[in-house]
């Protein structure tokens, strides 16, 4: 099966990359993108983790739950070898993992989970209002959440594993073998071959040649660009200044994430540039966002409405709006439209404030004094780990 760029005319993929997000990132990349390279990449859209869907068959599919869990455990709580006690399959994933590249540079990774740390609350709000939010906007990227009925999980939920996740992954010297980042980092490995798998269960429902195979490497690949080029362009948006160096650190540190979960590393974006074209050509293959994705929308504009973080309901209902505003900000207004995203009479406010926030606290901390630079590190660690910690308490004990 051949992936072909289907949508490559269509009115919304010109629509993103000659007037909208798109145009501001081939600008940022000084890229004129080829569709001749499409075949380069689009067999990875029927590409998947193997040895991670052979560890769950072996383990979560043929045992009992509190069993396959304690192997689980095991394996990513201690070095494994070739003699270890383990599962084939198991033992086979965990020792890939182990395997540090000879490409990985430990020093330009913490430069990158610097920039992610120091960035604060700013970050986080990307993640959600940006990152998120408009990759909602890819219909056949999303099927997934929708066959596995996230919608049912709760928003909630969802936010709350995408931040433990990405603060985890993005602190120094935080993906070291065995720590917390690298357990779940295992475990996220293990939850998209599980989900794939419960996917595939349900085969005749599934469009393989529109959508790809569940949780594909093209779009995983996709995805992380989310956390990385999407992440850094959005931190623009808000007035953070990024060097050369953070910014090659933080696509460092995402290559290596992916590799950790999976990925074939000779296929993850090293720089801006080839991010770009990346998700040019991925795009090309994704439809406009669809109703599955005005109800992904949805559910996450009213977590701000369910969640209790926030006592008062007059709080979660100025909280909605702040994000909406920040929609509206970050996102092209088509994408905003097509995924119903209210409007805000005063969208500009908000987003403005922030801007005018970040340039003060940047000059205040002088980001080329390296022990001021640290102060502003230590203090968007802590803003990031607060509001994490808010989350973990308010999301409901049965989805932990």
């Amino acid at each position: 099966m051949q992936a072909k760029p289907i949508f490559y005319n269509s009115p919304h993929f010109r629509n993103f990359w000659e007037s909208g997000n798109g145009k501001e990132l081939l600008e940022w990349a000084e890229l004129t993108p080829d569709i001749r390279k499409f075949d380069r990449f689009s067999h990875l859209y029927y590409l998947v983790d193997e040895p991670g869907d052979a560890a769950v068959k072996e383990t979560y599919l043929s045992m009992p739950y509190p069993e396959a869990s304690r192997i689980i455990e095991t394996a990513t709580k201690q070095k494994i070898d070739k003699d270890s006690d383990l599962p084939p399959g198991v033992k086979n994933l965990f020792l890939q993992m182990q395997e540090i590249p000879e490409w990985f540079n430990q020093e330009l990774a913490n430069t990158g989970a610097r920039f992610c740390m120091r960035s604060g609350v700013n970050s986080l709000i990307i993640l959600r209002d940006f990152s998120l939010m408009g990759g909602y906007d890819y219909a056949y990227l999303n099927k997934p959440l929708i066959f596995t009925g996230i919608l049912k999980k709760g928003a909630v939920k969802r936010l709350k594993d995408t931040l433990e996740f990405w603060i985890h992954v993005t602190r120094e010297n935080g993906l070291q073998l065995n720590s917390e980042a690298y357990q779940l980092t295992a475990r996220t490995r293990l939850m998209h071959s599980y989900a794939r798998l419960q996917i595939n269960k349900k085969r005749d429902s599934w469009d393989v040649e529109k959508w790809g195979e569940p949780i594909n490497f093209w779009d995983m690949i996709a995805t992380y660009t989310g956390f990385s080029l999407v992440l850094m362009q959005g931190l623009r948006k808000l007035g953070i200044v990024i060097s050369p160096e953070e910014e090659k650190g933080v696509f460092h540190l995402w290559k290596y994430i992916g590799y950790l979960l999976g990925i074939p590393p000779e296929y993850l974006p090293e720089n801006r540039q080839e991010a770009v074209e990346q998700l040019y050509l991925w795009s090309t293959v994704q439809d406009k966002g669809d109703e599955d994705s005005v109800q992904l929308a949805q559910a996450l504009l009213d977590e701000n409405l369910v969640n209790t973080i926030n006592r008062f309901m007059f709080q979660r209902r100025l909280l909605l709006k702040l994000h909406q505003s920040m929609n509206w900000h970050l996102l092209d207004p088509e994408i905003n439209e097509r995924l119903q995203i209210p409007k805000v009479r005063t969208a500009a406010i908000f987003p403005q404030l922030i801007i005018k926030a970040n340039k003060t606290v940047q000059r205040f901390y002088d980001l080329n004094d390296p022990a001021k630079y640290q102060k502003l590190v230590e203090k968007g660690h802590r803003d990031q780990m607060k509001v994490l910690s808010d989350y973990i308490k308010h999301t409901p004990a049965r989805h932990h």
